[in-house]
């Protein structure tokens, strides 16, 4: 069974790391406020700038992540690169996506003694002080603690742009305990719609383009799924389909350029790792053409939701992606001998128009409970959307899940508050007429990603 409590308002003590004595040392002596309030208003040096050896170190991000929680508080986005100068955003994000890229679309994690344990998390929109207490509240990443985050780090939120750059300098620094998993948001078109393009444009200015394209480029090395242990399944959005029945082929002769698509004959049924670590997660918008098969698991994983219907079937609402019911999940997880399916992808405003399914008031859900296990959606940004069209906010809570030995499949929820005060910024996006949820994106209006 699961296990749930209340995140202590205390800094959560951490693990010790062999390799790296400084780290739980290091951060745990810096004077944070208990519980979830701001972090000390602590002297910082600014500009930020690249250890000369290229190597990260703890004190780094310790002093990266106390800046960035200073200057959101007290300078305007205009101000950024005073902060973190776009030599620095550009070494550090090319260092990353190197990483990054290397990985394969699915990331095996299971590196574990018995002192391991890994925290996964999911959405956090943009939402860096809720990300900060987060992180302490969890136990900083180290040898023994691992971090899986399940993707949607920007766009809604005013702080899309350093909650990414903190995650990937916590990569960089940790390649083999951080992995960051692409979410449906880490793409050219929902960064367009919900401000994250327009975010960087005003912190970096005439440099804002050059900025914008390398973080779509470090988009297209996220990995989009992970496998923890031997029995846990983690992607954004979830279940995937079978696209061995649905080839393409180019004609010959005159037409030659042209892509003919076979129409799908065969019911939607599950698809298997071996599909998904041939599919081609460099596309990052959703497939313009629903029959390219090349990029509909990515689709799949990254718009998917879970449904109380039996069966697989398009996801009509969102007009991408699949719903399953509970026997897909059983199927799923029987077949590859899994006990969890933890997704994201749903915050409070896309639970509400879907009654048949539990809420987020408390940062998570189980969705499905069967015979082999469990599917959850668990959502991290707490008292979401940061702006909102409505007078009443959902005023939800926010939750991560910790895995411990032996066998690393039993979900341990941890509730928590959204951070008080939050800095007054405006929105940089149109928040009064955006939709509130992403179930009805014109996803027709799009082209190949450029």
């Amino acid at each position: 069974m699961p296990n749930k409590k209340e995140s202590d308002t205390t800094v959560s003590s951490l693990p010790s790391d062999e390799s790296n004595p400084t780290i739980s040392s290091t951060i745990a002596s810096t004077e944070y406020s208990k519980g979830n309030k701001p972090l000390s208003s602590a002297p910082v040096q600014i500009p930020i700038s690249y250890p000369e050896d290229g190597m990260l170190t703890v004190e780094w991000i310790q002093d990266l992540t106390l800046t960035f929680d200073w200057s959101s508080r007290n300078l305007p986005p205009s101000e950024f690169p005073s902060v973190f100068p776009v030599d620095v955003f550009d070494t550090l994000v090319l260092t990353a996506s190197k990483i990054l890229h290397k990985e394969p679309n699915c990331v095996v994690i299971d590196d574990f003694d018995q002192d391991s344990r890994v925290v996964v998390v999911g959405d956090v929109h943009g939402q860096l002080h809720d990300v900060l207490f987060l992180l302490r509240d969890a136990g900083f990443p180290s040898k023994n603690c691992f971090f899986v985050f399940n993707g949607d780090y920007v766009d809604r939120g005013a702080w899309g742009l350093e909650t990414f750059l903190l995650l990937l300098a916590w990569k960089v620094f940790l390649p083999h305990r951080v992995y960051l998993l692409r979410g449906n948001h880490e793409s050219k078109y929902c960064t367009s719609v919900y401000g994250f393009e327009k975010e960087v444009m005003a912190k970096y200015g005439d440099k804002g383009k050059h900025a914008y394209r390398k973080c779509l480029g470090c988009f297209e090395g996220l990995p989009l799924a992970s496998l923890i242990g031997k029995h846990v399944f983690t992607a954004h959005g979830g279940l995937f389909r079978s696209v061995s029945h649905a080839p393409s082929k180019k004609p010959k002769g005159k037409k030659k350029n042209k892509v003919v698509f076979n129409p799908e004959t065969n019911p939607l049924s599950l698809g298997s790792f071996h599909e998904l670590a041939k599919a081609r997660r460099s596309v990052l918008d959703p497939p313009w053409n629903p029959q390219l098969s090349s990029n509909l698991i990515p689709g799949d994983l990254l718009w998917s939701d879970p449904s109380m219907k039996l069966g697989l079937s398009e996801n009509t609402e969102r007009g991408i992606g699949l719903l399953w019911g509970p026997d897909s999940t059983e199927e799923f997880l029987k077949k590859f001998s899994l006990k969890l399916i933890i997704r994201s992808h749903e915050g409070p405003d896309a639970r509400q128009k879907r009654p048949d399914l539990a809420g987020m008031d408390n940062g998570y859900t189980i969705d499905h409970d069967v015979e082999s296990g469990m599917c959850i959606t668990l959502f991290s940004a707490p008292d979401y959307p940061q702006f909102q069209a409505t007078e009443e906010r959902f005023r939800n809570k926010g939750a991560y899940i910790v895995l411990k030995p032996p066998k690393f499949d039993i979900p341990d929820f941890n509730v928590f508050e959204a951070v008080t005060p939050r800095p007054d910024v405006n929105p940089f996006y149109d928040f009064k007429n955006a939709i509130d949820s992403d179930e009805e994106l014109e996803l027709a209006s799009m082209g190949p990603s450029t």
